[in-house]
């Protein structure tokens, strides 16, 4: 079983950055991929970004590219998603998930395991 947590969530006006952090603990993250996904109010989860179990491989919503940056440390059993030139539209909560589907995925269904969410508020 993994227990994710996620953290660095906040308040901050456009243009500024967060780094999100989301730590695991319970079972090595080596094997796993994760991903970042992020639920705005009244609206459905959306995927963000992800990265395969050895970060060869990652992948963003089309909304994040070139602003956000997935990575991981494993050696410390951690994901990172650093996120730049934010903007109001990026408030959301935000989740991070692992997935035993090793090369990454953009789909929810593909990941077992979720953390309970951080949030991030832009304001303009």
């Amino acid at each position: 079983q993994v227990q994710l947590v996620e953290s660095g969530g906040g308040l901050v006006q456009a243009g500024g950055s967060l780094r999100l952090s989301c730590a695991a603990s319970g079972h090595t993250l080596r094997t796993y991929a994760m991903g970042w996904f992020r639920q705005a109010p009244g609206k459905e989860r959306e995927f963000v970004a992800f990265i395969s179990w050895n970060g060869d491989n990652t992948d963003y919503a089309d909304s994040v590219k070139g602003r956000f940056t997935i990575s991981r440390d494993n050696a410390k059993n951690t994901v990172y998603l650093q996120m730049n030139s934010l903007k109001p539209e990026d408030t959301a909560e935000y989740y991070c998930a692992a997935s035993t589907y090793s090369s990454g995925s953009i789909y929810s269904f593909s990941y077992a395991y979720w953390g309970q969410g951080t949030q991030v508020t832009v304001s303009s």
